[in-house]
C-alpha cells in the first residue's frame, strides 16, 4: 500500500500528534485556481515575440511551479541567451498582468471546501511562487481573497518554494507551530516545501503535476476539495 493510500485509510495519523490542523496553506495554481489556459496564452505570446512557434498547454504546465523566471527559461529553449530571456521575462510579466483572468477560474468545489474550512475556524493563506501581487489580484477578482489571512508569493521573499522561509513566516503570523499546519498543493514542490518546515502535506489530484508525487509522496491525497473539510473533522 502506498503511502497516500496507508493516509487516505487513516488521517488522524497523520495530522500532528493531536491530530488537529489549526493552520491551511495553499498553492495557487493548479490547486485553488485552473490558470492553465491563461499561463499557456501568454507563454506562446512571450514565444511568438521572438519568432518561436507555440507550445502546447500541457508543456506549459509542466514548466509551471518554481515561478516566472523558472517558467520562461524552460519556455524559450536552451538555445535562448541571458539577455533574451531577461527580455522574455519582462514581456511575459507584462503580458500575463493584463491578461490573467480571461480563462482562470476557481476549480470545482474549491469556493465550498475554503468557505467551509473558514466557518470551522481554521486559518488559510496561500503560498505559491508567483508574484504576491498578482495573486492577490487574481483572488480578489475570484472573489476569494478575504478568506485567508495571508499571501505569500515568489517575490515576497528573498527564496521561493521549495525554500520553507514563505511557509514558516505564515506559521509565525498565525502563531501556530509547523506541525499544526498543513500544505496543499499539485506537486513535488508544495511537498518539499511542508517537509523543510516540519509540516505537513496534502497532494491534490486535480492539479498540473501530481504525476511528481511518484518522486516525493505526500502524506495524503484528495481527489476533490470537498475531501479535505471530510479528512479534517
Amino acid at each position: 500500500m502506498g503511502k497516500s493510500e496507508a493516509v487516505l485509510g487513516s488521517p488522524a495519523a497523520r495530522l500532528g500528534e493531536s491530530g488537529v490542523i489549526r493552520l491551511i496553506v495553499f498553492d495557487l495554481d493548479g490547486t485553488l485556481i485552473d490558470s492553465s489556459r491563461d499561463l499557456a496564452i501568454s507563454t506562446n505570446a512571450t514565444r511568438a515575440h521572438f519568432g518561436l512557434p507555440p507550445i502546447s498547454q500541457d508543456l506549459v504546465n509542466s514548466y509551471v511551479g518554481n515561478g516566472a523566471p523558472v517558467l520562461v527559461r524552460r519556455a524559450m529553449g536552451p538555445d535562448a541567451s541571458e539577455e533574451q530571456v531577461a527580455e522574455a521575462l519582462a514581456f511575459f510579466l507584462q503580458y500575463y498582468r493584463e491578461h490573467s483572468l480571461e480563462h482562470t477560474r476557481l476549480y470545482s468545489g474549491v469556493r465550498e471546501a475554503i468557505e467551509q474550512l473558514s466557518v470551522e475556524g481554521r486559518k488559510l493563506a496561500v503560498l505559491t511562487n508567483k508574484p504576491e501581487k498578482i495573486s492577490g489580484d487574481i483572488l480578489s477578482a475570484l472573489g476569494v481573497r478575504p478568506l485567508f489571512f495571508r499571501v505569500v508569493g515568489g517575490n515576497t521573499f528573498p527564496e521561493k518554494k521549495p525554500n520553507p522561509v514563505g511557509l514558516l513566516a505564515i506559521a509565525a503570523e498565525a502563531q501556530l507551530p509547523p506541525d499544526q499546519l498543513l500544505m496543499v498543493g499539485d506537486s513535488a514542490v508544495d511537498v518539499a516545501t511542508a517537509r523543510n518546515a516540519g509540516a505537513q502535506s496534502c497532494g491534490v489530484l486535480w492539479g498540473f503535476q501530481p504525476e511528481t508525487f511518484a518522486a516525493v509522496p505526500p502524506d495524503f491525497t484528495i481527489a476533490q476539495p470537498g475531501e479535505l473539510t471530510a479528512i479534517l473533522r
